[in-house]
């Protein structure tokens, strides 16, 4: 079905906006790669919003970035480690790519990658029809898609359509992974701008089987050539597999009371959000069996004594319904003031109750929240800075307060700060979880999160730096209850405090055709017990060679990526709960991972053909994503992004 509405909106696209031949330069002007034939429109016309009013411009240019965005996410993952099979997981070198919300949240955080937040819908307005096809090719029988298509109905109505689209079957044995994610997006403003609104849908779904790791290790790093066939490679779960799906609403819009803009206007605003989630763990067989080395053979239950002794079939649902209603006075020498109501409602629920011997583990938590709050921007000369702060009204202790301060010196030099103070609800995973799992039944009254977080960036034309300080209190998460072969996992709240560090740098040089991008993160934590576990250091070095060829109608790129991050105790994933948990016992890291690449634009069509993880049959088989989950073996891989402009 995916598949079918992907060439249908290809079709249509290509169908209803082909090109006719352009006679004008199109591009960002500020790169001196970009050579582009275009549309007659100027390429300010193509504009992308953010929820936050932040625009920028839709890019056809094929830069170091472009080959970094390349890939499943369609965003730089420096400091992401993907597993084996596209779609599935990430484990998460650099903390500070966490963004915190003193909301409670679903949870199940290890499946939500590709899951898009509203926050991160973007919003269009061009002057003429554009179309953009992703490709991508995968592991094993299937691809990645992407179709997107934006038009403006008038000058200030626009529609937009995207699909993403996966199905990659993995070379290890229970790897499948199915994704697909729907987006339509509205943007709307009357002719006199005093009505402004943003809305979008979202459908998403994410099927992942579950193999649960290997069994073997010592048979992944042996030198045999049996087991270079991955699917020889003994796996925890043959028929596991976990899905989930949602559906979001969600309305942002503004009306200026005054009927015409001045020095002083008044405006009234309104959010609106409803979300559904629905999370499934489904394990038809529940033994596992692992063979040691002296062939002997041992069955158990990976994750404990269970109440049935087949098909388990885990599933919880969740619903949310959030509203923000404020007045805003915006003076053009002081700023803009806000004040502002909220109301957060969410269910968060299972089909049954569970009587235990010694407890009852209920069947929902339903929590309604109220919060006042009050925001401030400004932005004069080189300044601009947001400041927002609430605090709930109801019986839970919530409290927001965030700060953004940035000072632009000129285009190519910055300076921000950004400081967050957080009273966070734990997310509902940690209060409540039933499962037919003995050991994965819990109800909990923790208490909130505390957490204090600055950043200072600083960019300009010689390097890009970013100063990450964190202290978090009360800090939750997953641990294994049993330091055997089972895996028993709980919540758990630390009562000490933990202190994070992170330090990143990035700086290109660039000698005539030849080009060296280098991004280097330190990371340092300070905390009482091995809580919070992060690879001290994290780099990517990527050399490369740009030329034009054949009058300039070809521009290639090529060059080798170098990715490494040194030993730590990374977190292990479990999947009945879709989260990772802490481990101190397995080590991974410390391996080069290069991949060598050509990629080439072609009027609006760029071309990626890479060479991924080329040096692993050169290196020792000590490559893992996560504690019994192998990195990807060498692989060549091909894709392409392709633009249409009306």
């Amino acid at each position: 079905m995916r598949s079918l509405f992907f060439v249908f909106i290809a079709f249509l696209s290509i169908s209803s906006f082909s090109q006719n031949e352009p006679n004008s330069k199109y591009g960002n002007p500020e790169d001196e790669s970009t050579v582009l034939e275009t549309p007659k429109a100027r390429y300010d016309q193509y504009r992308i919003i953010t929820l936050e009013r932040d625009t920028t411009y839709v890019d056809t240019s094929l830069t170091i970035k472009k080959e970094y965005e390349h890939n499943y996410l369609r965003k730089d993952n420096f400091g992401l480690m993907a597993f084996a099979n596209e779609g599935q997981t990430y484990t998460t070198l650099q903390f500070g790519l966490n963004r915190f919300s003193a909301f409670p949240e679903f949870g199940y955080n290890a499946k939500h990658f590709n899951y898009y937040k509203s926050n991160q819908i973007k919003y269009y307005s061009v002057a003429t029809p554009l179309t953009e096809l992703y490709f991508k090719t995968v592991m094993e029988q299937g691809q990645s898609i992407e179709s997107f298509i934006a038009i403006n109905i008038s000058p200030r109505l626009n529609f937009s359509l995207s699909y993403k689209g996966l199905r990659s079957l993995g070379k290890y044995i229970n790897q499948l992974s199915s994704t697909g994610n729907f987006v339509f997006t509205t943007n709307y403003n009357t002719k006199n701008n005093r009505y402004f609104l943003k809305g979008h849908f979202l459908s998403q779904d994410i099927l992942n089987q579950e193999n649960g790791g290997i069994t073997n290790p010592e048979d992944f790093e042996s030198e045999d050539a049996t087991y270079k066939n991955r699917p020889r490679l003994n796996v925890y779960f043959n028929d596991a597999k976990s899905f989930l799906r949602g559906k979001t609403v969600f309305i942002d819009h503004s009306f200026q009371i005054n009927p015409k803009k001045g020095s002083n206007n008044l405006y009234l605003t309104h959010q609106l959000s409803y979300e559904s989630k629905f999370f499934e763990f489904n394990q038809p067989t529940i033994p596992t069996t692992i063979t040691n080395a002296a062939g002997i053979a041992s069955t158990f239950n990976r994750f404990g004594d269970s109440y049935v002794t087949s098909a388990i079939n885990n599933q919880v649902h969740y619903n949310k319904m959030y509203n923000k209603i404020g007045a805003q006075y915006e003076n053009t020498n002081l700023g803009k003031f806000q004040f502002f109501i909220d109301d957060f409602q969410s269910n968060y629920y299972y089909n049954s109750l569970l009587f235990l011997s010694n407890a009852t583990i209920p069947n929902a938590l339903n929590l309604k929240i109220n919060s006042l709050g009050g925001q401030y921007e400004y932005q004069k000369n080189k300044w601009t800075g947001t400041f927002l702060y609430s605090n709930s009204i109801s019986n839970q202790s919530m409290v927001d307060f965030n700060a953004k301060l940035k000072y632009k010196l000129n285009p190519n030099n910055s300076l921000s700060f950004e400081y967050q103070k957080l009273n966070k609800l734990p997310d509902n995973i940690y209060n409540l979880h039933q499962s037919s799992y003995i050991k994965y039944n819990w109800s909990n009254d923790f208490k909130n999160e505390k957490i204090n977080n600055l950043k200072v960036s600083l960019d300009t034309k010689w390097i890009n730096a970013q100063l990450q300080i964190t202290n978090l209190d009360d800090h939750l998460y997953f641990s294994n209850d049993d330091a055997t072969k089972f895996q028993l996992i709980s919540p758990k709240q630390y009562s000490n405090s933990i202190n994070y560090l992170s330090l990143k740098a990035n700086r290109e040089f660039k000698f005539r055709k030849f080009a060296l991008d280098n991004t280097i993160l330190f990371q340092k934590v300070e905390q009482q017990n091995n809580i919070l576990n992060v690879p001290q250091i994290v780099t990517r070095n990527s050399f490369y060679y740009t030329d034009y060829f054949f009058k300039k109608a070809l521009y290639l790129q090529t060059g080798v990526i170098f990715n490494y991050f040194t030993k730590y105790f990374a977190s292990e994933y479990n999947p009945v709960i879709g989260e990772f948990f802490v481990q101190n016992t397995q080590e991974i890291g410390a391996f080069p991972n290069l991949d060598f690449f050509i990629n080439a634009r072609i009027q609006r069509t760029r071309i990626y053909l890479k060479a991924e993880h080329f040096n692993a049959g050169m290196s020792p088989a000590n490559y893992y994503s996560a504690p019994n989950y192998p990195y990807r073996d060498f692989i060549i891989r091909f894709g392409l992004v392709w633009n249409f402009f009306q």
